[in-house]
């Protein structure tokens, strides 16, 4: 083998070596330190573009949740209201129930017309009610987007119960005082509240599960989004040990390149 001295080859490839040590080496550091797998495009061009769409997906669950969530406050207040209205109209029932004593006066009967006709005000104020400036009653529908994708088909859709155009809830408001109603209108008043509330239970039921649904679509995102993206801790650890292994000893095997060229300048002696 000659001996040379304008070109140290083993210097050089002792030097190539290194390089990609250090390389390495900067890359466990990059993903412990971030926690991520894919600290450039470069580390899986495909897994990113996989993790970014999987990520927006996760995202857009928690938004569907978090609509689906607010649709079931509405409910809620929807039943509160319903609950007040029943709980008016029973009172009603009662007054009516009252009002048929023959022991009562006329200003007995008199006292029990004044407060049937603030129970009428308060039926009215309820079944005109808004939750968020959206009104709570009024026959029409609402569509609840249940699913990431947005598609109509995972719609819930409520129905607004038209409280103040039942028929039977407008001839107890619609009566001029007790005597123009009836026990049995109140009656039939009360079975339509229980209706709508029925009806609101029954939306409320079904929003509950798309949403654990949600819960359970976004929990299987994620992990199949870290199983991409999230570095394994105990594997690139033990990558770090040998690629700090590999660049300490590459930087001392440079140094002993460097140094054989030394060796020329005994036969020069």
């Amino acid at each position: 083998m000659p001996v040379i001295i304008n070109t140290n080859t083993a210097a050089t490839l002792a030097a190539t070596n290194l390089g990609k040590a250090n390389s390495m080496l900067q890359k466990s550091m990059a993903r412990l330190s971030s926690g991520s797998r894919i600290t450039s495009p470069a580390d899986d061009a495909g897994g990113l573009a996989v993790s970014m769409k999987l990520g927006a997906a996760i995202r857009r669950s928690e938004a569907a949740d978090s609509n689906v969530q607010n649709a079931i406050s509405f409910l809620q207040t929807q039943d509160g209201a319903l609950d007040s209205v029943g709980k008016v109209m029973t009172r009603i029932s009662e007054l009516k129930t009252l009002s048929l004593d023959v022991t009562k006066s006329a200003p007995d009967i008199a006292n029990y017309d004044t407060e049937f006709t603030a129970l009428k005000a308060e039926i009215t104020k309820l079944s005109v009610g808004s939750f968020n400036a959206v009104a709570l009653f009024g026959g029409t529908t609402v569509n609840v987007s249940t699913t990431e994708d947005g598609l109509a088909s995972g719609d819930v859709v409520i129905s607004k119960s038209n409280l103040a155009a039942d028929a039977s809830v407008a001839a107890i408001t619609g009566g001029a005082n007790l005597a123009a109603i009836t026990v049995l209108q109140t009656t039939d008043a009360i079975t339509s509240v229980a209706g709508f509330r029925a009806k609101n239970g029954a939306d409320s039921s079904r929003l509950q599960f798309s949403s654990d649904m949600l819960n359970v679509s976004r929990n299987n995102l994620e992990a199949a989004n870290s199983r991409i993206a999230d570095v394994d801790v105990a594997k690139e650890s033990t990558a770090l040990a040998r690629n700090n292994i590999m660049a300490q000893a590459g930087t001392s095997m440079l140094a002993q390149a460097n140094s054989s060229s030394q060796a020329v300048l005994k036969l020069l002696q």
